[in-house]
């Protein structure tokens, strides 16, 4: 005889939800961490190492601009 586990067992507990939030919340505050770092890289570049990377001033300000959150 097979058994199989029902989808509801494993991803739509109660338990699974409670134990997701904490993880979310890290990852996305390491997310910003990293736009906020990068952003501050971008920051220092001069106009030949953007201009080697493809970037132009006004999109470096665009990005800059930019709320960390987004």
């Amino acid at each position: 005889m097979e058994r199989t586990l029902s989808s509801d067992l494993i991803f739509n507990t109660e338990s699974t939800v409670k134990a997701a939030w904490p993880l979310r919340v890290i990852s996305t505050l390491l997310m910003w961490q990293r736009r906020i770092s990068s952003r501050h890289q971008l920051a220092m570049l001069d106009s030949r190492l953007l201009a080697d990377a493809g970037i132009s001033e006004a999109q470096r300000e665009l990005e800059l601009n930019k709320p960390f959150w987004r």
